[in-house]
């Protein structure tokens, strides 16, 4: 299996590397806030850190739903958080045009699942020569990634990395297939990312928007390590019962060091 050097340290290597950060872009305040916190836990247990939040979130349930701050203003946050925390970022595109925009910022270009088999976004995503991160759809095998990741190989960048977050399971519900973990990791040959928060997510789980079980992330965060993923990925926020997009699946801030340590010691017992 590969791995992905990135700053100075390495993505699948020997450290737990977590991304983490709140779902939507609501504030400046927030994002800080949340960023200061996160890199003062991970280099507390030397793990790698790459913070994530959206400018936007073009695949919500509803035109009702908040979005974020959008890519202009987004864009412009994120630099001054990787400029004065000296941390990587990591950002969703949802366009093909903004790939190069977004390039000029973060670290790494994350595809969102809804928009994972779009050829047009994916060579876009590569041409950026970034690390691409692509979200496993929760409507495709783990064996269907080696086609979406060769599109960005193809395309002359072969810095790719497949994020499990669950796979339809009927209606309203996802389940996390660990297996899938292994097949992405030794028989595709790629660093897998495991999305804590989006797999207790429940689609449409309010009617107009999605819901969630939170305290089943620890559990599968746990699970993924054990498994062998070389990543883990959370949405974090300060206040998430009062969030403004995903609250019921993020985990608190003040409550997210307990699972990172846990995470960490079954990583360093896997490896």
């Amino acid at each position: 299996m590969k791995t992905l050097t990135l700053n100075n340290f390495e993505i699948g290597k020997d450290k737990l590397t977590v991304f983490a950060g709140p779902c939507a872009m609501e504030s400046e305040e927030i994002c800080f806030t949340t960023a200061e916190k996160l890199i003062e836990i991970t280099k507390r247990l030397d793990i790698n850190f790459i913070f994530k939040t959206s400018f936007d979130k073009a695949n919500r349930s509803s035109l009702k739903s908040y979005r974020g701050l959008g890519l202009e203003r987004g864009l412009k946050i994120l630099s001054k958080i990787k400029k004065e925390l000296n941390v990587p970022i990591v950002t969703d595109i949802h366009e093909s045009s903004q790939a190069k925009i977004v390039a000029d910022v973060a670290d790494v270009i994350q595809i969102p699942a809804f928009l994972c088999r779009q050829t047009d976004l994916l060579v876009a995503a590569a041409k950026t020569n970034k690390i691409v991160n692509i979200k496993k759809g929760q409507f495709l095998s783990p064996y269907q990634m080696k086609s979406i990741a060769q599109k960005v190989i193809d395309s002359g960048n072969d810095k790719v990395l497949i994020t499990e977050r669950g796979t339809s399971f009927g209606y309203n519900n996802l389940v996390v297939d660990m297996r899938g973990i292994q097949i992405i990791q030794d028989e595709l040959g790629y660093p897998l990312v495991f999305d804590a928060t989006h797999s207790v997510q429940i689609p449409g789980g309010h009617g107009e928007s999605s819901s969630g079980e939170r305290r089943f992330v620890s559990l599968l965060a746990k699970s993924a390590i054990a498994a062998g993923a070389k990543c883990l990925f959370f949405e974090i926020h300060p206040d998430p019962d009062h969030a403004l997009c995903d609250g019921d699946n993020m985990l608190p801030l003040n409550e997210c060091e307990q699972t990172f340590q846990i995470c960490n010691k079954i990583f360093k017992l896997v490896n």
